[in-house]
């Protein structure tokens, strides 16, 4: 309430956006990072012509209404990204601008083409999460003058006034991250409001941090400026006097507070919005015919098409050749480099998580720089990424250990909840990480990332899988992967003609003696290897088995039945899984009659080899449980 008039303003008279062509790629963004005060942002999208009605309004947080509790991208037109969780959409506002920056330095440098402004609505709730503390923070010090974050500095949370919890100067703290502060005092002062708005925008090389002075639930006496403001209604009686404090009559309903003069007043700002998009269509094509080969490249680039074949010549070895997997994904990463949309970066960790490839980082000096330092600033990096990728069309990849992907959590499910292309490189796998001891050692990441919906966990068991699964994701940009890669080398597997192939569907035979249909090993990652020199044993034995590797059990699963019994019959019942990390989940796969070598406790500081032994992942481990089950 308190905001409405700063929402006018910043919709009917400074963003620069066409309701009529809400997908506008030089359109300015906006992110409710308070995603709680939805209807802020949808009654804004109402009055200026984005397809919403009063029902619509009326209908808010109801089941399959168009304006849910929290705004939800893909769900309604004009919402630009899913906020609720505090502190996330400040956090991926700093991608956006991020991706704008570099894509006009790569694409229209020295023009104002794709020239935009990031706009973000945060309130006290957001800026005390870490995470938005990550993201301002490498915000000032990559310069990024096109976001603007707008604070609603009104001193109230759900439990109490925030001078319990954060008396910080936040001013101060956001002039030291480098950004320039500018102050909004009266929250009522349209002309006031708009003169600090349009001065936000100016480009002066460092991101705008704009205070605005509130009192939340304003103008209602009973609630106005306390925690009671922040959700639930205020009944009939405060209601009808708020109406008479704005000047309607008691009883007033919606349609008497929306007349026509006030509807035709507010979509002015479509038709405003309209004559900004014509114009630039001018400019565009004005640059385009002066700019011919760079504006194919960029309409190339917008369609976000790839070749798998670019990977062609990435090396994979012969099998028994000793490579990491991270290795492999190293020079897929430099491969593409600048062949396609990926981009992307580290934690601080680019060399040991081999994503490092030549030239300058993102800058402020370099915008157009070959990759991003985010810093240790894991959280933040994963929101970030979700930001470039919902700028688009950027693939933003970001990598660290397998085992800091708790502090990426967050981020990671709101990823999935919207559909983006985001690949996380998590390297370092599993407790063969070794001598840096149990909190370096991965144990319960890889089973609890395959929980959160909508997202892949890839974890290859080779050089040869690396090379297959890159070439699927190449060619599927609208879900979220996390690809696990190993630190040890791992031996080059035995191949054939289909491998490559067959990996990408997420599961399939890599390795069988006879019919195989006396034994089904599964396994992922480092133990396929594993599961093959079991399977090797136990054919001398006259065990005919099967060691299936499932890189992917979310793409398996996706795979026609039909096509999964080909890979593990049903009359196939004697079968182990191999993993090394948590095993509940792979009873799945295995049955109630099954065995499961896993790892169910932490690490210890050693060779990994030893380490791995010691928590049981070993061939005889695999050869026990595989007699068991055939005993059965």
């Amino acid at each position: 309430m308190a905001l409405a008039p700063l929402s006018h303003v910043l919709f009917s008279r400074v963003l620069r956006h066409s309701p009529s062509h809400p997908g506008w790629p030089a359109r300015d963004r906006f992110v409710l990072s308070a995603g709680h005060a939805s209807l802020l942002l949808y009654t804004q999208l109402f009055f200026t012509g984005y397809g919403l009605t009063l029902a619509d309004l009326a209908g808010s947080r109801s089941l399959g209404s168009k304006t849910p509790g929290h705004p939800e991208l893909h769900h309604t037109v004009g919402v630009e990204m899913s906020t609720g969780p505090l502190g996330q959409g400040l956090a991926s506002a700093v991608g956006m601008a991020i991706a704008a920056l570099h894509e006009q330095a790569v694409f229209t440098p020295g023009s104002p083409i794709l020239d935009h402004t990031i706009w973000a609505l945060a309130g006290d709730g957001c800026l005390q999460e870490g995470v938005s503390a990550e993201a301002s923070s490498l915000a000032g010090t990559l310069g990024l003058d096109n976001l603007v974050v707008i604070w609603d500095d009104n001193g109230i949370t759900i439990d109490a006034d925030t001078a319990s919890t954060f008396t910080e100067d936040v001013r101060a703290r956001y002039a030291s991250y480098g950004w320039r502060v500018l102050e909004v005092t009266d929250a009522t002062d349209l002309a006031g409001i708009e003169a600090v708005l349009r001065k936000a925008t100016d480009r002066t090389g460092q991101p705008t941090l704009v205070a605005v002075k509130t009192v939340i639930g304003s103008p209602s006496i009973k609630f106005g400026g306390t925690p009671a403001a922040h959700s639930g209604g205020f009944g009939p009686d405060e209601l009808a006097l708020v109406k008479e404090a704005l000047g309607f009559s008691a009883d007033a309903g919606l349609e008497d507070l929306v007349d026509e003069i006030l509807l035709d007043h507010t979509r002015a700002t479509s038709a405003r919005g309209a004559s900004l998009h014509t114009e630039w269509d001018r400019q565009y094509y004005d640059w385009a015919a002066d700019h011919p080969e760079t504006a194919h490249r960029w309409m190339t680039f917008r369609s976000g098409t790839t070749n798998p074949d670019l990977l062609s010549g990435v090396p994979t070895g012969e099998p028994g050749d000793m490579i990491a997997t991270r290795k492999t994904n190293g020079a897929v990463i430099a491969t593409l480099q600048g062949k396609v949309a990926l981009w992307g970066g580290s934690a601080d960790l680019s060399g040991s998580t081999n994503v490092t490839v030549p030239g300058e980082p993102f800058s402020a000096r370099h915008p157009g720089g070959g990759y991003i330092r985010f810093g240790i600033r894991e959280h933040a990096m994963a929101a970030i990424l979700s930001g470039i990728a919902l700028h688009g069309p950027w693939r933003p990849f970001g990598s660290t250990y397998l085992a800091f992907s708790d502090y990426m959590r967050p981020s990671i499910r709101l990823a999935a909840l919207m559909g983006l292309g985001v690949i996380y490189i998590f390297t370092h796998d599993s407790v063969a990480v070794g001598e840096d001891g149990p909190t370096h050692q991965p144990v319960e990441q890889i089973a609890s990332l395959r929980t959160v919906p909508g997202l892949d966990v890839v974890r290859p068991a080779d050089s040869v899988e690396v090379l297959a699964v890159w070439q699927r994701l190449l060619s599927t940009p609208d879900r979220p992967v996390a690809l696990v890669l190993s630190r040890q080398d791992l031996p080059v597997l035995p191949s054939n003609n289909t491998t490559n192939h067959d990996a990408r569907s997420g599961g399939y035979v890599r390795w069988q003696s006879g019919a195989g249909n006396d034994l089904a090993l599964i396994a992922t990652g480092s133990e396929v290897g594993l599961a093959i020199e079991a399977a090797r044993a136990l054919e001398s034995e006259g065990i005919a088995t099967r060691v299936v590797s499932m890189p992917c059990v979310e793409w398996f699963s996706e795979l026609d039945q039909n096509v999964r019994e080909k890979v593990l019959p049903a009359s196939l019942t004697a079968r182990v899984a191999i993993e090394a990390g948590r095993g509940d989940a792979w009873y799945r796969w295995v049955g109630a009659a099954g065995r499961v070598v896993s790892i169910e406790e932490f690490g210890e500081s050693g060779s990994g080899d030893e380490i791995m032994r010691l928590r049981g992942i070993h061939l005889d481990a695999i050869l026990e449980a595989a007699k068991d089950v055939l005993d059965a």
